[in-house]
């Protein structure tokens, strides 16, 4: 039997639903980092007593830092995934990059937005 070269329409499709399902939480939990770094969800010094203010306010900018960090990853993993969603469509999702091998589901269901088969990734590291 012919070794296969890409998944069928009905496994590209449980792909897109765990995918869709993925982006709708890192879609919320990047509007509330969104909305911590305007200062919307309520978390600020306004009402401390001045002798805390300082210290307060120090942490909050290193706080600010992390989230900003936070944040950035997060919009990245998003793109990764609507990155997926495009080669789902183009029925090349789950095809390593570097060897043209399919991923093995496993892999895909844990890590959907995978553009490496871990063969690949591993040879990449040496």
């Amino acid at each position: 039997m012919a070794e296969k070269t890409r998944y069928s329409d009905a496994e590209l499709e449980e792909f897109r639903a765990i995918i869709m399902e993925k982006l709708d939480v890192a879609r919320r939990n990047y509007d509330q980092l969104k909305m911590s770094l305007m200062g919307l969800d309520g978390n600020d010094t306004d009402d401390t007593s001045p002798t805390y203010k300082v210290l307060e306010d120090g942490a909050a900018a290193l706080s600010k830092e992390e989230t900003t960090q936070l944040a950035q990853r997060q919009l990245k993993f998003i793109q990764g995934l609507q990155a997926a969603i495009v080669r789902i469509e183009n029925k090349t999702y789950g095809i390593c990059r570097e060897t043209g091998k399919l991923i093995p589901a496993e892999r895909l269901r844990a890590v959907p937005h995978a553009t490496l088969s871990i063969e690949a990734k591993n040879n990449g590291k040496k």
